[in-house]
């Protein structure tokens, strides 16, 4: 495997002394745990740059697509969950749900495609692919984030629901609370705690969602990246990707456990 990088006995006996091949694995797997608690992950076969470098370098463009594909999700799903719970029933209840099954039933590539052919092909209003500024960024983040709104939408709505038929809801109305701020005011606040636990879920999905995304739109990014170390077995640049979205995964989480306390007084972290 190591002549698909090397063209001489020397170059391999380098690669197989950088790789560490030639120690027993407990001793391979120890070094790579000692190096990534210091932060060294090694360095790439292809470009001979530290893998830390080259995700740093990648990385600010990952997280604001990420970012942005979050806090759209967010917005409509969120939207489209209270207008269905509020109408229950109603033809704004069964569109909404019909839209959030659409979105969790389509494949985000696919989605990309179809947003390329329309709105960059047929009506010429945003650039198919590249990375830049706010019009390369419309795109690839609605094909992001248009599963994580339609799973968003399907349980704000659930929660909702339990939430209005409490009898706190019913007192709140009682006191002359117009519709609006009763269900905004002390509906959804009280609906929150699941919707943020899932909040924290989708952005770790959107991160290795990166991953297709980048590549459709040829935008430059970890997933792009990850994409690319694969394809020229770069080892040690697939290892340090794979291990950099993991602990990033695991910090969103953990921060989301933090906001909670922060969201019901109930809770505290003792």
């Amino acid at each position: 495997m190591l002549s698909e990088f090397a063209t001489s006995p020397e170059q391999i006996a380098r690669m197989q002394a950088q790789l560490h091949l030639n120690e027993p694995l407990p001793e391979q797997f120890g070094r790579f745990v000692w190096g990534a608690v210091q932060g060294n992950l090694g360095e790439s076969i292809r470009d001979r740059r530290p893998v830390r470098a080259e995700i740093l370098e990648v990385l600010p463009a990952t997280v604001q697509l990420a970012v942005t594909a979050l806090v759209l999700s967010g917005l409509l799903g969120i939207t489209l969950g209270i207008l269905a719970a509020v109408r229950q029933n109603s033809w704004w209840d069964m569109g909404s749900m019909v839209v959030a099954l659409i979105g969790v039933s389509m494949p985000s590539f696919w989605l990309g495609l179809l947003l390329i052919l329309l709105f960059s092909l047929y009506l010429g209003w945003l650039p198919a692919a590249g990375g830049g500024g706010l019009e390369h960024l419309v795109l690839p983040a609605c094909a992001l984030g248009a599963g994580a709104a339609a799973i968003i939408a399907r349980l704000t709505r659930s929660t909702m629901l339990e939430v209005l038929r409490m009898e706190y809801m019913t007192t709140a109305r009682a006191k002359g609370l117009t519709g609006a701020g009763v269900v905004l005011g002390h509906g959804l606040k009280n609906a929150l705690i699941p919707i943020i636990t899932i909040f924290g879920l989708q952005f770790g999905s959107l991160l290795a969602g990166t991953v297709i995304i980048e590549t459709v739109f040829g935008r430059p990014g970890i997933g792009r990246l990850l994409v690319g170390a694969i394809l020229y077995k770069d080892f040690p640049l697939v290892q340090g990707v794979v291990l950099f979205v993991a602990v990033g995964y695991v910090l969103i989480n953990l921060a989301v456990d933090v906001i909670y306390a922060a969201i019901d007084p109930r809770i505290r972290y003792g």
